[in-house]
């Protein structure tokens, strides 16, 4: 695991007097954040699974998600802020590659069954944080329900200034998404908006500065999170 390679070399340099790495304390006491599921399914359904194929293999992310949390656990980790997924189906890339959405498409524009996907796997993510609690003595979990935040913002993009919810402000080939994989914001043939403001998306994948905090505001509200526990709960642990 990455992480285990990063620690040791930390606690390496740090034992010769080199300043600004974290020692066993640090890592003991540090806040491990975990946002997780995203390309999990996009990489599933990007290799044309049917959506019985996607969500079957649901249970060996989770089964590596649970190792992982083990193996951070396992080297001293206490602290856990763990991010569901969001509507993979909302997002424009998403709905750019899939030429063929008759019939799969929900009120808000988005594919339905890769939301539905997400939504599974956010179900068994939540399982796992409260199974995983019930098991690490001293261990602290909080699942937020990202997902929940983000479709909000879409489906009432209106309500939070947002004119083009499904639409890429970075990209090209204007509405109804603005994307093009051979055009990919950054690349020649894209161009940026002029009012990201108003964009959720800021090319196809991330989200503009605008939507981020709102989704920020959410998540500190602690409104969707399980147990409710705010992040400065964590500072004083």
């Amino acid at each position: 695991m990455q992480f285990l390679h990063f620690k040791a070399h930390s606690l390496q340099l740090g034992s010769t007097g080199a300043k600004g790495f974290m020692n066993e304390a640090g890592f003991r006491n540090a806040l491990y954040m975990i946002d997780i599921g995203q390309n999990d399914l996009a990489d599933s359904f990007s290799k044309n699974l049917s959506y019985t194929e996607v969500v079957n293999r649901i249970p060996l992310v989770i089964a590596q998600i649970r190792n992982a949390l083990k193996a951070l656990y396992d080297h001293g980790g206490r602290k856990f802020w763990v991010h569901n997924t969001g509507p993979l189906g909302c997002l424009p890339q998403k709905l750019w590659l899939m030429e063929n959405k008759e019939g799969d498409v929900d009120a808000s524009g988005c594919i339905s069954s890769y939301n539905s996907a997400a939504q599974l796997f956010n179900t068994a993510l939540l399982h796992l944080c409260q199974e995983m609690t019930s098991q690490l003595v001293g261990a602290t979990i909080v699942h937020v329900d990202i997902y929940s935040i983000k479709y909000d913002i879409i489906s009432n993009a209106s309500k939070y200034g947002f004119s083009s919810p499904l639409m890429a402000c970075c990209g090209a080939g204007g509405p109804p998404y603005n994307y093009n994989i051979k055009m990919t914001c950054g690349n020649p043939g894209s161009e940026p908006c002029n009012n990201g403001s108003q964009f959720v998306s800021w090319d196809g994948i991330h989200y503009t500065e605008a939507a981020n905090a709102i989704v920020a505001k959410r998540i500190l509200s602690m409104g969707y999170n399980t147990p409710k526990l705010s992040l400065d709960f964590f500072c004083h642990k």
